[in-house]
């Protein structure tokens, strides 16, 4: 059974709410983790980069080995190597020893965000692409709505020991994993007619906009993680308020943008949209970094809701546009190529902004996001026609 009632798809969906409770938990306390053993903003910054890189450079072969393992294995592999090591942090802050167990999760994180969006594409038929990428974008949102926030508040107010609980949770899904069919390696590259055969040329030049928009807003988005919780101007709930605003904006964008691609034929044309309103948030963030006082915090937070909203329409829009443009045969690679996207763009602009901001101020990290985002939207994204 398929669809977005069956059984299968609806573990998947828990499996994820567990892999990704580990990883939200500590994505912005090991930067403030590193910046403890003394690192500065660049090294910080380097403790989110590592873990994107090793991430982006597993995430390139995943899609061999679905065909060749199966999605099951990957996923437990995955789950192991995010969690087994977590404990670890609690041993240095030192830059170095951070660095190595962020690779090792990164490692874990490019096979799990990989198999789990493909396999999201295989248990569900292509009309219901659209809210079966925002049921999973809700899946894996959800954590980082309540603990992103909850990370950093635990750092502040018990100490970072409280936070090594977040290696638990990726191995809790291995629980799951007994009840959870997936598709044998044999199913993950069908035999199809020759009208579903969809030509590399036209699946290359179909993916360029929405791979673009993604690296733009997931650039943006690894920008405010990592650097709002060093830029603010004091300790309090300001930080805590703007990352759950953005996460709670996150999923809202990915919850309508499924409804308008499935039921109103919007897929594709929701890109733009998306990128210019994470352009006026990081705007608004680029304003409020550094200045004392409620407003400068109420800002914050209103800039990052409107970063996390329009990024939410640009994962589930070029994800249905990615599964549309490759068609079957070419799930698992399409779901690596927006992967690579979404966490490539999430490294550099934890590493790359850092740079900026060593070199110029927060200020200056955030505008520079925003020049990207602009140019993005004016440049690279064009409006499309509906979907038939």
């Amino acid at each position: 059974m398929t669809g977005l009632r069956s059984a299968p798809f609806r573990l998947m969906l828990g499996l994820s709410v567990l892999a990704f409770g580990g990883y939200s938990l500590l994505l912005s306390v090991v930067p403030l983790w590193a910046a403890r053993g003394g690192a500065g903003a660049a090294g910080s910054g380097a403790s989110t980069g590592v873990f994107m890189l090793l991430t982006v450079l597993t995430q390139l072969v995943v899609p061999w080995l679905l065909n060749r393992v199966g999605h099951g294995w990957v996923l437990v592999v995955g789950m192991v190597l995010m969690g087994a090591p977590t404990p670890g942090l609690a041993l240095s802050p030192e830059l170095v020893p951070v660095l190595l167990i962020s690779a090792v999760r990164g490692i874990g994180f490019g096979l799990l965000t990989v198999s789990g969006s493909a396999l999201v594409a295989e248990l569900v038929t292509p009309a219901e692409h659209g809210r079966a990428s925002a049921r999973y974008g809700l899946a894996i949102g959800l954590p980082q709505l309540f603990l992103l926030p909850v990370g950093v508040a635990l750092v502040e107010r018990v100490g970072f020991s409280a936070v090594l609980i977040a290696g638990a949770s990726p191995l809790l899904g291995l629980l799951v994993m007994p009840f959870l069919r997936v598709p044998a390696p044999s199913a993950t590259a069908p035999v199809l007619a020759p009208d579903e055969l969809v030509p590399a040329g036209s699946w290359v030049r179909a993916a360029v906009p929405p791979v673009l928009a993604l690296t733009s807003c997931s650039l943006a988005q690894g920008g405010v993680v990592t650097f709002v919780p060093l830029a603010a101007a004091g300790p309090g709930v300001a930080v805590p308020i703007a990352l759950f605003g953005m996460s709670g904006g996150a999923v809202l964008g990915r919850l309508l943008c499924g409804e308008l691609v499935d039921r109103r034929g919007l897929g594709g044309r929701l890109l733009r949209p998306g990128v210019l309103c994470v352009l006026a948030g990081m705007l608004v963030v680029m304003f409020a970094a550094g200045q004392p006082g409620g407003l400068a915090g109420t800002a914050q937070a209103l800039g990052a809701v409107l970063v996390g909203v329009g990024f939410g329409l640009v994962q589930n829009d070029s994800m249905v546009t990615l599964f549309a443009a490759a068609g079957r045969r070419r799930y698992g690679t399409a779901s690596a190529w927006w992967n690579i996207a979404y966490d490539g763009g999430t490294g550099i602009g934890a590493v790359g902004l850092g740079v900026v901001a060593e070199l110029a101020g927060y200020r200056a990290a955030f505008g520079t996001s925003a020049l990207i985002l602009l140019l993005t939207a004016t440049l690279a994204l064009r409006p499309r026609r509906p979907q038939s």
